[in-house]
């Protein structure tokens, strides 16, 4: 047996992590997969309790998301017996809308939680470089495991109107705010918006709804909520173009699922995003910037020869890409390193 993968909360969440932790199961059947609380990163004492008698009697080295792990208390980290691999997607703390207190919080509790662990993986160099930097994480430990990618057919791209695809929670780190302001500025264009992606926070989804009606854009942004791989194939192939406005990514699976289904960017420079997305594939503006982003939209919508151009050097670019099971061999080492 390889080891045990510790994930809290529904497996089959809609979520980029969560999709990464499910291809690790697929590719690697010697890793058991144990189910903790939900809760995570703000567990109750109860979940901790509840976590803590798990993790003492899983058998071999541990791999544990970090969404649970950066949360756990340090006393509990540190008694671990069995060897620790933490899985960092991005650092709790960095995610936008949490407020001071807590985020300063999971800071504190991850950088506790990261010493305490043998071995870190990561899903970019980003996330490596912040680890090591803000997080004293030594580079010898940290070992990056970008996401993988599953052949698909590229988008016929169309639509008419076209329609501009965003996956993602809805969550404000994810910026739809931003791309409501962005597209109530091309509302002269033609075009339709599909948001697909769950809806963890309903007052941040209350919010958006919000902010949607007062843009008058209501017949025109449709919210799918979390939908199954298959459909969201089907919603790739369908779309035109792709948009995703985060304020910050540790790595950002769905640019690169965007880009093999020969879909154009639009996105954020934020975090890992400048790492995945090349000037080939996308155009890249400030977080936060609605008008730079709008103008980003109106340029791809109206340019047929640009929108041709980024949508070949995306699916150029994503085919070079690692494939799981080039994900899988590097967890599957850092693993067997635990038992040597």
């Amino acid at each position: 047996m390889i080891g045990t993968f510790a994930i809290p909360g529904d497996l089959t969440t809609t979520s980029g992590g969560y999709a990464y932790d499910r291809s690790l199961l697929r590719e690697l059947p010697e890793l058991v997969h144990l189910a903790l609380p939900g809760g995570y990163p703000f567990p109750s004492q109860a979940e901790i309790d509840i976590a803590a008698n798990l993790l003492h009697a899983a058998d071999g080295p541990l791999l544990i998301d970090g969404l649970a792990y950066g949360a756990l208390p340090a006393e509990l980290t540190r008694s671990l017996q069995q060897p620790v691999v933490a899985l960092c997607h991005h650092p709790l703390a960095m995610e936008t809308g949490t407020g001071v207190e807590d985020a300063v919080r999971l800071q504190a509790s991850e950088y506790a939680a990261l010493a305490a662990a043998a071995a870190v993986i990561v899903t970019s160099e980003t996330t490596a470089r912040t680890l090591h930097t803000r997080y004293d994480v030594p580079e010898d430990k940290i070992h990056v495991a970008e996401p993988g990618l599953m052949p698909v057919p590229a988008a016929p791209r169309n639509g008419s109107p076209p329609v501009i695809l965003t996956v993602a929670s809805l969550t404000p780190r994810k910026g739809h705010d931003v791309l409501i302001a962005a597209l109530a500025g091309i509302s002269d264009l033609n075009w339709r918006a599909i948001w697909a992606g769950p809806s963890p926070n309903a007052a941040w989804a209350e919010t958006l709804l919000d902010l949607i009606a007062q843009a008058n854009l209501q017949d025109r942004i449709t919210l799918l909520g979390a939908i199954s791989e298959p459909d969201l194939m089907q919603q790739r192939l369908n779309a035109d173009l792709f948009c995703l406005p985060s304020h910050y990514e540790g790595y950002g699976m769905a640019f690169t699922e965007a880009m093999l289904s020969g879909l154009p960017v639009i996105g954020c420079a934020g975090g890992a995003v400048t790492d995945v997305v090349p000037p080939v594939a996308g155009l890249l503006t400030e977080p936060g910037d609605a008008g730079a982003l709008s103008r980003s939209l109106r340029a791809v919508l109206t340019d047929d020869i640009l929108a041709e151009r980024l949508a070949t050097g995306g699916r150029s670019h994503a085919l070079s890409l690692p494939s799981w099971p080039d994900t899988a061999a590097v967890v599957r080492d850092v693993m067997n390193r635990m038992t040597r």
